[in-house]
């Protein structure tokens, strides 16, 4: 038993010259592990770009084409100007979400969403938003444009577009996954 003891007390010196982190540290590195470990995983991007899109497109908007001090004509003049400024915060949320997507390590299982989210993204940005800018235009100089799809398509969108990042979003939160290499 003495021989045991013997063999063990240079190994407990060493244990205690070692320096070891304070549990402040210990605190810190387990924080940024976990603050490293949120931002890399996508579900907070869907989240924070569907309450973006949610505020503007399903409260602001409605609300204020409901004002009765407002006319049709700023009413319309505002919204253009604000789905204007939205769709560019939303291309930003898609590069920063195209981003996180790949850095988080779980590329595959995020590519078809994001690419769904991209698609709807640039048809608004490239055909819909356009349209229905020029359509307001029309409207603001007098001239009732002839009826289109274009509203109906863009609302139809930009609800699949709430709808797959409320489920990405809660889906992502409710799973972290580790990152893979």
């Amino acid at each position: 038993m003495h021989r045991v003891c013997a063999e063990l007390a240079p190994r407990a010196a060493r244990i205690q010259a070692r320096e070891f982190p304070t549990n402040e540290q210990m605190l810190n590195q387990t924080t940024t592990a976990r603050i490293r470990a949120a931002f890399s995983n996508p579900g907070w991007v869907c989240l924070a770009w569907f309450g973006m899109t949610a505020g503007v497109s399903l409260l602001a908007v409605p609300a204020q084409f409901g004002a009765t001090a407002a006319t049709r004509a700023v009413s319309l003049d505002v919204a253009r100007t604000i789905f204007t400024a939205l769709n560019k915060a939303e291309l930003v949320a898609l590069v920063l979400l195209l981003i996180v997507v790949r850095v988080s390590g779980n590329a595959r299982k995020w590519w078809a969403a994001s690419s769904v989210l991209a698609f709807i993204v640039l048809l608004q940005t490239v055909w819909l938003l356009p349209e229905l800018a020029e359509r307001a235009r029309l409207i603001l100089a007098g001239t009732e444009p002839p009826p289109s799809i274009a509203h109906a398509a863009y609302s139809t969108l930009e609800l699949v577009k709430l709808g797959l990042l409320l489920f990405l979003g809660l889906a992502a939160i409710s799973r972290p996954e580790t990152k893979r290499p």
